[in-house]
């Protein structure tokens, strides 16, 4: 395949936009076939072409990103024996897919599956902080005694959970819903923080990881495949809008 260079850089490495494939051409880091090169729109070609960053060879491998709206009753695995997986969900791809992260078999909502294992480090890396949003139905009244102990963070026994968002988006007798924003990807976490609360999830949506919403048309069971520079600049975006007219919109 022929790509422009600094298209070529940011799709070899997860973590490089093409603003900073161009300032590491710009400081002569980059040769191709020996030579340094310094014009972004160079083409190379994936197949014939050495290219080296700092000395480094780097190689090309295609990744793909597909954006799962991922229906309940499908476990987040690449194979399973016994249960349907998200990516028996997803056309064409083979076992070397997987997704980012997981959601909980009967949660529903925004997956990414990919086979770039470095974007997956960066997302699911504790270090990295990536905000993720959940729509989250619990059962009865969750006061504001318990919202504040969600935000300032509870005890789950082995591990005390970060500090999280969280709005109320409605509440009657028998169920409260709230948007719930955290930052770690622990086992079952939004489902303990609301237990640890006095309260029981009854349903759980994840709608936004990073800078990266579930699409309002992106119907329960589908997904869109999505491309890797655009995918990455809005994971990483440095404002992210959530406000509360875009949470409603979820619910």
């Amino acid at each position: 395949m022929i790509f422009r260079l600094d298209r070529f850089l940011s799709e070899c490495d997860a973590s490089m936009t093409r603003k900073s494939a161009k300032a590491l051409l710009r400081d002569g880091a980059v040769s191709v076939n020996g030579v340094v090169v310094r014009d972004a729109a160079c083409k190379v070609n994936t197949e014939t072409d050495a290219v080296t960053v700092g000395g480094k060879a780097i190689t090309y491998m295609q990744f793909r990103y597909f954006l799962l709206n991922k229906p309940a009753g499908v476990l987040s695995a690449s194979r399973d024996r016994h249960a349907s997986t998200v990516l028996d969900l997803i056309d064409g791809i083979s076992g070397e897919f997987f997704p980012v992260g997981r959601l909980d078999k009967d949660t529903e909502g925004l997956l990414l599956i990919t086979n770039d294992g470095a974007l997956a480090h960066e997302l699911l890396s504790p270090k990295k902080h990536v905000p993720k949003t959940y729509i989250a139905v619990c059962s009865g009244t969750v006061g504001e005694e318990a919202c504040e102990r969600l935000q300032a963070g509870v005890d789950l026994g082995d591990f005390t959970s970060a500090p999280a968002k969280v709005r109320k988006m409605a509440e009657g007798t028998e169920t409260t819903t709230l948007a719930i924003t955290i930052t770690e990807g622990k086992f079952h976490q939004v489902k303990r923080m609301v237990a640890a609360v006095g309260s029981e999830v009854q349903y759980l949506r994840r709608v936004r990881m990073g800078g990266l919403w579930l699409p309002l048309d992106l119907s329960t069971g589908t997904y869109r495949e999505l491309d890797g520079e655009t995918l990455k600049k809005t994971l990483y975006q440095d404002e992210i809008n959530d406000d509360e007219r875009l949470l409603r919109s979820y619910l």
